[in-house]
This record gives structure tokens, sequence and C-alpha cells, in this order.
């Protein structure tokens, strides 16, 4: 029974990935990077890739798509980044909680170490989520920008700014990825080089 299951998910992921390979119709977007939002990572041969066929259908929506995928990206590449300090034992001096007595050492790696954390201390978290998405970097600001630069520099040249959008977007796709193949090659358990013992 589970044979046949797996294989019908395999044969199903396997038709829906071929839309990937068809043709899509592209249009334009504009935004206030005088860069066009849809060529932005966009990875040859493959072009636009747009297998649900929505930047005919909704094109108003591509915007609020992109702002989403971009800010995803970005946790995802925090997130990765944070896996592999974490699981190679790199962690603040101090006390996470001085009330509960819990050191950041104490913290176990991985998913078990959001079940270790005080929930005053999950409570602060959402709070400061909720004032960067908010105030600071709010989901209605679509083009990305938020007036901090390039590691502190404003980027002028066009052609550079969008090359380093490209590298940004699809870096954040690769990091999406690979949080989520981290946290489930967790769950199998094992080691994975750089990352550690999961």
């Amino acid at each position: 029974y589970q044979s046949i299951t797996m294989k019908l998910i395999v044969a199903a992921l396997l038709v829906a990935s071929a839309t990937a390979f068809a043709p899509a119709a592209t249009s334009k977007a504009s935004t206030s990077l005088k860069v066009s939002e849809v060529e932005l990572g966009v990875t040859e041969p493959l072009g636009v890739y747009d297998p649900l066929g929505w930047l005919e259908t909704e094109p108003e929506a591509f915007e609020r798509r992109r702002a989403v995928e971009r800010k995803h990206g970005r946790v995802a590449m925090a997130a990765v980044v944070g896996v592999i300090v974490h699981n190679n034992h790199i962690t603040f001096d101090g006390y996470l909680s001085p009330s509960a007595n819990l050191k950041f050492s104490d913290v176990p790696t991985g998913i078990d170490g959001i079940r270790a954390i005080p929930t005053a201390g999950l409570a602060q978290i959402l709070a400061f989520f909720a004032l960067v998405e908010l105030a600071w970097m709010p989901a209605s600001k679509y083009d990305g920008d938020y007036g901090v630069g390039y590691f502190g520099n404003d980027i002028l040249d066009p052609e550079e700014k969008a090359r380093k959008l490209n590298v940004e977007l699809n870096n954040g796709r690769a990091a999406m990825f690979g949080i989520l193949g981290l946290m489930m090659h967790e769950q199998l358990g094992g080691s994975i080089p750089i990352v550690g013992q999961m």
C-alpha cells in the first residue's frame, strides 16, 4: 500500500513540475525601483515561472506575491544562518532567562530549542516581529526597499540594483528550500557537513 501511495505522489509531482517548462506570457509591473519586477528573479532557460498563469489572470496581485516572496526569502536566509550557527554550538554568553536560570548554552539545537524558551520570551519575540511587520517594514511596502540600503550604501545604478535584487531573490528561494530541508533532516537525524549534528 505504501509503495503504491509513494509512486502516486512521485507521479503527481512529476506531472506538476512539467508545467515549469511551459512558456508563460509576461506583463510589465512598475515599481519605484525603475526595475521590472517581472524580470527580477528570472532564471534562464526557463524564463518567467508562472505555471498557474497568474500574471495574466491576476496581474494586480503580482507585486504583493513578490513582496511576500522577498520577505520569506529574507527570513529563510536568516534562519539557515541561525541553524548553522546554533548547531555548531556558537551561543551568547550569559542567561536567556535569569529568573528561570536558563543560559543560552542550555537551549537545545533545532526545533526543540523553541520549546525551551519561556513563554515571556516567546511573547517578546512575537511583539518584536509585530513591530517590524507593522511599523518598520510594513507588508504594504511592496518594493522591499526599507531605507537601510545595501550595507548602508544606496545603489544608484539601475543595472547593479537589478543584479543585486536578482541575487537576493534567488538566494532567498534557495534558502526557503534549504531551511525546509534542514528541518526535515533534523527529524530524520544524522549529521550534515558545516551544519553539524542534527
